[in-house]
């Protein structure tokens, strides 16, 4: 009997992964998102159940303990009004002599001591302490002035004083209860008794309870655990902070807020909190969860709360979680085992696949960032060569302007230094030829002068023309410059147009060391004061003044002239490159900005002043080699 193969053929291969794919896509996650909502589900419930649980135990927990801190605060509230049944008291008011004041010291002592409390002291209507259990102690409130506390200002009106905070004299915290003393209707002083609650921190600490008692400005004043202490639960302005400052109610204290990493609201007083785990109680966890129940003390602006760990519910709920998630996670592998096989072979193609994939867009990833990174470099150095080359041609395009300053101010002095040339060549051409025929006629001695007033002639032309060659060549950032010799050389080399003008110079200023190339601080007094000349071409009577002072390691030159002045427009570009308020065959308009270019160079400073009386002031400020010490010139 023959059968038909294709009864039995195969199905196609698209047909037959493409439904594991799906089953090996969607059903690991379903099972797992299902494990983790049954789990969720289950740590859920069982943390709600135990938080009601742990809060029905609580409530009871935070009556017990509220109860005992009513009752250790209302056991001292008859004290104060006992001392208006001790005749010594309202005498020592009204007559306080050292006698009364010591009856009553002794008294209040023994008082103290056998009601346990930490003292007791009367005040006058002033808040001056009269008497005081403590009087033999160093640190006694004796003749303190406490008229700033609550607790008087509320006694002193007749009004029982409640107040809890930290002692001015010694930094001792406690509970103050004050009361008015009357007498015949009439209050006569204060009586305030201070107790000290920290026993029951003590209590708190030996039963592993945690709890802490804020008061009425929400500032934690009990707590068993320290760290807690004389902190805020609430949030608190800066005012209110200056407020509580400015009363000494907490001393210096800071009164951080008490920020809990996550807060929760279930009831009305009763919270979630989680802080971190700082306290000595648990030192070794990372973050402690509390359910947090808060009561209103009885008689007091209080608040007690009650902090019970929800750590070993956590834990218990977290362990439930787990069972559920686990219980459902064997449940499906029972369903899936039947399959697995299949699914594995499935799972490693596709893990196969998606391994290839990711290796070449790895690759191609790892090829198309080389390639930008490479062209990124290639950009950054072709733009650092561009930077180098810019910043060199700058540097040295300042030189070729310095230089052509100079050339500048040489070719415009032109006509003076041929004038002065002139005039000792045409001297020496008269006396050369006088010289000459004296000779002939014997007569030495007359020769002889006219030769020595040659030769000083020469000398004189080699003075202008080496001051002009020191002058024109360039300079450097370098080097050390003396003001009184840069002075001369620019007088020199302006000395014809001095000569012309006829002025008047007013040298006040020290001969010191400065930290300039000795060329460059020349160039820019022969600008400073060329433009001083220009500015008293038509001043009848020019005068120029060089004013110098030290200040701060510099020293200041101050040229100042009597011209027409600068105008107010032309102070807004007075240091632009080739501006000028010259005609253009008389300046470039580069001469102050050059100037100010080589006083920056060496860390100084060129600037300018407006005098009320008329006038300019150019102030060039340089470095000094040393502290002045040179007698002014």
């Amino acid at each position: 009997m023959k059968c038909d193969p294709t009864l039995y053929r195969a199905a196609e291969p698209s047909l037959a992964v493409k439904p594991r794919l799906i089953r090996h896509l969607f059903l690991p996650p379903l099972i797992i998102a299902l494990m983790v909502g049954l789990g969720f589900i289950g740590f859920w419930t069982s943390e709600h159940f135990g938080i009601r649980s742990l809060g029905e135990n609580g409530q009871r927990q935070l009556e017990l303990h509220a109860r005992a801190v009513e009752s250790e605060i209302s056991k001292y509230t008859y004290l104060p009004s006992l001392l208006e049944l001790e005749t010594s008291v309202p005498q020592l008011l009204a007559d306080p002599t050292p006698e009364h004041r010591q009856t009553v010291n002794d008294y209040l002592e023994g008082l103290n001591r056998r009601s346990r409390s930490r003292a007791i002291y009367v005040m006058d209507t002033t808040g001056r302490v009269m008497a005081t259990s403590n009087w033999r102690d160093v640190d006694s409130y004796l003749g303190e002035d406490l008229s700033f506390r609550a607790y008087f200002k509320d006694a002193v009106r007749g009004q029982p004083g409640r107040f809890y905070g930290i002692g001015s004299t010694n930094g001792e915290p406690g509970y103050y209860l004050a009361h008015g003393l009357e007498e015949h209707g009439k209050i006569i002083g204060v009586a305030v008794v201070k107790v000290r609650l920290e026993a029951m921190e003590e209590r708190w600490q030996r039963a592993r309870l945690e709890a802490f008692v804020s008061d009425e400005n929400g500032i934690i004043i009990l707590s068993s655990d320290p760290a807690r202490r004389l902190k805020s639960v609430i949030p608190l302005s800066d005012e209110v902070k200056e407020k509580l400052a400015r009363s000494l109610q907490y001393y210096w204290f800071p009164l951080n807020e008490l920020q809990p990493l996550a807060r929760e609201t279930l009831a009305e007083g009763v919270e979630k909190l989680t802080f971190p785990a700082n306290s000595e109680l648990q030192p070794d966890e990372d973050d402690i969860s509390y359910l947090a129940q808060t009561r209103l003390l009885s008689d007091t602006p209080w608040n007690f709360t009650l902090l019970t760990p929800l750590q070993d519910l956590r834990r218990e709920a977290i362990n439930q979680g787990i069972l559920v998630a686990v219980a459902f996670a064997l449940f499906a592998f029972l369903l899936i085992a039947w399959n697995e096989r299949r699914k594995v072979l499935a799972t490693r193609l596709a893990a196969r696949e998606a391994l290839q994939e990711a290796n070449s867009q790895l690759e191609r990833r790892i090829t198309e960032r080389t390639a930008d990174l490479r062209a990124s470099n290639e950009r950054l150095k072709s733009q650092i060569r561009e930077r180098r080359q810019a910043e060199e041609t700058l540097r040295r395009a300042q030189d070729e302007l310095v230089q052509a300053g100079k050339l500048a101010a040489i070719g415009q002095m032109s006509t003076s230094i041929a004038h002065e040339l002139n005039q000792p060549l045409a001297a020496m051409r008269t006396l050369s030829g006088n010289t000459v025929r004296f000779l002939e006629r014997g007569q030495l001695d007359v020769a002889s002068t006219n030769l020595k007033t040659i030769n000083d002639l020469i000398d004189r032309m080699g003075r202008i023309t080496a001051s002009l060659r020191s002058f024109a060549r360039r300079g450097d950032n370098k080097g050390q410059a003396s003001l009184g010799k840069a002075v001369d050389a620019a007088l020199q080399v302006l000395g014809a147009r001095v000569e012309n003008t006829a002025l008047q110079i007013h040298r006040q200023f020290a001969d010191v060391q400065l930290l300039i190339d000795q060329t460059r601080l020349e160039q820019i007094l022969v600008n400073l004061i060329g433009n001083a000349l220009d500015a008293m071409h038509a001043q009848p009577q020019p005068q120029l003044w060089l004013e110098g002072e030290e200040f701060n390691g510099k020293y200041r030159l101050r040229v100042r002239d009597n011209g027409h002045g600068i105008d107010a427009e032309a102070r807004k570009h007075l240091f632009e490159p080739f501006f000028t308020t010259k005609p253009g065959e008389q300046g470039l308009g580069l001469g102050l900005t050059l100037s100010a270019s080589l006083a920056a160079a060496t860390g100084g400073h060129l600037g300018v002043e407006h005098p009320a009386g008329g006038g300019t002031t150019f102030v060039l400020s340089l470095p000094l080699v040393s502290p002045l010490s040179a007698e002014p010139i």
